[in-house]
C-alpha cells in the first residue's frame, strides 16, 4: 500500500512538472505569441532584467518555482531510488538510500526554497 502511494505521488509530481514546465515555456519562450503584460510587463526580452525583477516582485512566480522544486525533487529521488532497489541490495543498504534521498531531498529543497524567498525578498526592495 505505501508503494502506492508514493507511485502516485510520482506520478503526480510528473504531472505537476509538465505543467510547470509548460508555463516555464509559454513565458521564457513563446513571449512573442502570448503578449501577456502580466508575465513580461516592460518591453525587450524576458530575460531582460526588468522582466525578472518584475516576476519575482509576484508571489506567483516564486511559488511555482517552490512547487516546481518540490516535484521535481521527489519525481527524480523517487525515481533513482526505484532504479536502484531495482538492483537488489541488501534491507540495510535499501534502508541507507531511502534515508539518503530523504536527507538530501529535503536539504536541496530548504536550500532551493530559501533562496526563492530571497529572491522575492530582493526583487521587492528593488
Amino acid at each position: 500500500m505505501r508503494d502506492q502511494k508514493l507511485w502516485t505521488w510520482h506520478v503526480l509530481a510528473g504531472l505537476v512538472i509538465l505543467v510547470f514546465l509548460g508555463l516555464h515555456m509559454t513565458v521564457m519562450h513563446l513571449d512573442k505569441i502570448f503578449e501577456a503584460e502580466t508575465l513580461n510587463p516592460s518591453d525587450g526580452k524576458p530575460i531582460d532584467w526588468a522582466n525578472v525583477v518584475a516576476r519575482g516582485k509576484t508571489l506567483f512566480f516564486p511559488a511555482t518555482y517552490v512547487v516546481l522544486l518540490a516535484a521535481a525533487l521527489f519525481h527524480g529521488l523517487y525515481g533513482l531510488r526505484g532504479i536502484l532497489l531495482e538492483l537488489g541490495p541488501a534491507a540495510g543498504i535499501q534502508r541507507a538510500i531511502s534515508v539518503l534521498f530523504v536527507l538530501v531531498g529535503a536539504g536541496l529543497f530548504v536550500f532551493g526554497t530559501w533562496a526563492a524567498i530571497m529572491s522575492h525578498g530582493l526583487a521587492k526592495a528593488l
